[in-house]
C-alpha cells in the first residue's frame, strides 16, 4: 500500500536559546519490502541540513542553530509503498535455538545479543524467558511466544512512562507504550541468545482496525531468523509486521534511533508537541488479511 507520513515536532522555549545542535532520524528506509518515493525535511528557523549514515546504517540529518530563537519546528513528510508479503506465517517452523550458536550468526548479530541502554539482561530476565517459552525449541515460535506474553501481560497505558524508562522499570509497572513493550521483548529474546533489534517507525491504522500506537511514532522488534534474516514482530498489537508498518531505523534500543535529539544553551523551561499522521494514498489491488499471531 502507498502511505503518506507527516511528522512534526515543535519546541517552544520560555526564553530564547542559542547554540542548538540537533539530529533527526525521520527518513524511511528504502529496501526490498519498502520503497521510499520522497522525503522532505523542513526546519524552522531555516538552516542548512547535512546527513550521514550512522553505525547501524540509519540516515541521520544534522542541523545547528547558533543564533537566539524561541521556537523550533522539525517537519518531515514522506511517501512510501509497503508490501504485505510476509517472510514467515505464524505457524511456520524454522530452526532450533541451538542452531544460532554458530560464529557467523554471533559475528553478524553481536550488538543485538547484548545488554544495551534501557535493556539490561540478567539472570532474572533469563529465568522469565525460560518460563515463557516452556519446552519450545523453534526460534520463530519462541519469538512469537515472547511477543504474545508481552502483549497479554502488560497494559498499554499512554503517559505512564517516558522516553528514558528502562526495561526493568516497565517490568515493575507492568504497563507502558510501544517503546516499553519493545524493550521488554528485546530483553527476553536476548536473554535466550535470540538476536533482536529495536525498530522505529510508524503504523497505519486502517478504517477497520483498532491498532495501538498508530498516529504516533511507533516501535517494534525484529528477530533474526536464519535463513530469512530479520523478521518484524509488534508486541504492542500481537502482530507480525506487514504493509501497515513504515520503517525508519534500527538499533539496540530507543537511544539509537530517537526521532529528534539535540542540545542547546539556555532555559530548561520548554514545551514539546508532536503531531503524526499516517494516511493511505493507494491500497494494493489485493491485500491479504493479516491476523494477529494466535
Amino acid at each position: 500500500m502507498k502511505l503518506k507520513v507527516f511528522h512534526r515536532t515543535h519546541y517552544s522555549y520560555e526564553k530564547p536559546i542559542v547554540d542548538s545542535f540537533n539530529e533527526a532520524r525521520l527518513q524511511p528506509v528504502d529496501n526490498a519490502t519498502q520503497q521510499r518515493h520522497s522525503f522532505i525535511l523542513k526546519v524552522l528557523p531555516s538552516t542548512r541540513l547535512k546527513h550521514y549514515l550512522d553505525f547501524y546504517l540509519n540516515c541521520v540529518h544534522l542541523f545547528e542553530l547558533p543564533n537566539p530563537h524561541s521556537e523550533l519546528s522539525v517537519e518531515a513528510t514522506s511517501i512510501v509503498t509497503t508490501t504485505n508479503t510476509l517472510l514467515l506465517t505464524a505457524d511456520a517452523t524454522t530452526c532450533r535455538l541451538a542452531d544460532l550458536e554458530s560464529d557467523s550468526v554471533f559475528n553478524q548479530c553481536y550488538d543485538f545479543l547484548q545488554s544495551s541502554p534501557y535493556v539490561e539482561i540478567g539472570p532474572d530476565i533469563w529465568r522469565m524467558a525460560i518460563d515463557i517459552i516452556e519446552n519450545e525449541t523453534d526460534i520463530w515460535q519462541i519469538a512469537q511466544r515472547i511477543m504474545r506474553y508481552v502483549y497479554t501481560e502488560f497494559r498499554y497505558a499512554p503517559n505512564s512512562t517516558h522516553v528514558h524508562t528502562t526495561m526493568h522499570e516497565v517490568l515493575q509497572l507492568r504497563s507502558g507504550v510501544c517503546q516499553d513493550f519493545a524493550h521488554v521483548m528485546l530483553g527476553l529474546c536476548r536473554a535466550l541468545k535470540l538476536p533482536a533489534r529495536y525498530i522505529s517507525g510508524y503504523l497505519y491504522n486502517g478504517p477497520a482496525e483498532h491498532l495501538k500506537g498508530a498516529q504516533a511514532s511507533h516501535a517494534w522488534v525484529e528477530v533474526y531468523i536464519p535463513p530469512h534474516g530479520w523478521v518484524g514482530l509488534d508486541p504492542t498489537n500481537n502482530r507480525i509486521v506487514d504493509g501497515h508498518y513504515v520503517k525508519i531505523g534500527a538499533g539496540r534500543s530507543y537511544s539509537d534511533v530517537p526521532p529528534v535529539r539535540g542540545t542547546y544553551r539556555g532555559t530548561q523551561e520548554r514545551k514539546m508537541t508532536v503531531d503524526v499522521l499516517v494516511s493511505l494514498i493507494d491500497a494494493e489491488a489485493t491485500t491479504p488479511e493479516i491476523k494477529p499471531a494466535s
